[in-house]
């Protein structure tokens, strides 16, 4: 027999591969979106509680050791059903931390309209930029390195924009954070699609971040111009 046709046999081609692999990249999508809209719906709570029990920001530092930590927590935990406990914990104190920010927007006029403005907002950035990620199918794995050193320097820019109390600094690291966490959703689902990534709860945390980080930075900018109007 021909080695070739052996060769051929034992290797399956990359149609075949894809349609292998498809079946287990749909289940990690599908359950990534049932675990995303799950924590979603629980941040959400969070933070409705937070606003109307008017609750203090826990402040910058704890703010970062808490999400860090339980980040920390849920990534080594990931393959575990511990590790489902820690993504409600962390989304749901990233949720009480949002609670006073919306807070203060809705003491600015017109505020209820500009929280409903960012929400639908961000709303329609992430169903449009995954709906396009899912028709185009494209590969988006190349934003990767980008990504993390812009995420990177943007976080370092906030924390100074914090600091030394610039706040077009903090205005250019909201709109920054804007395209970077739109990147983001279209590299992460990608990612997901083409079997880059497995874990979904990883990969839930991943969007519930990049829309996190999307609402409160429209939510920043928009409360510029409002308070500009």
């Amino acid at each position: 027999m021909n080695p070739m046709t052996n060769l051929a046999a034992a290797v399956p081609l990359p149609s075949e591969a894809v349609r292998e692999a498809a079946p287990a990249a749909n289940k990690v999508l599908r359950n990534t979106y049932l675990l995303l809209a799950m924590t979603l719906a629980f941040s959400a709570l969070a933070a409705s509680a937070s606003v109307a029990l008017n609750l203090p920001h826990p402040g910058l530092v704890v703010t970062l050791v808490g999400y860090f930590g339980l980040l920390f927590l849920t990534t080594k935990f990931r393959d575990r059903a511990l590790g489902l406990a820690f993504v409600f914990a962390l989304t749901g104190f990233m949720g009480y931390t949002l609670g006073p920010i919306i807070n203060k927007y809705l003491g600015l006029p017109n505020g209820p309209q500009l929280v409903m403005t960012a929400m639908g907002a961000t709303a329609a950035v992430f169903l449009g930029l995954s709906a396009y990620a899912l028709a185009s199918r494209r590969d988006f794995s190349v934003m990767g390195g980008f990504l993390m050193v812009g995420i990177l320097v943007a976080f370092l820019a906030g924390l100074g924009g914090i600091f030394f109390q610039m706040p077009v600094l903090s205005l250019a690291v909201s709109a920054m954070f804007v395209l970077l966490m739109s990147g983001l959703i279209l590299y992460e689902t990608s990612n997901i699609i083409h079997g880059g990534e497995t874990n979904y709860i990883m990969a839930t945390v991943t969007l519930f971040v990049s829309i996190f980080n999307l609402f409160s930075s429209l939510l920043h900018l928009l409360g510029f111009t409002n308070s500009n109007d």
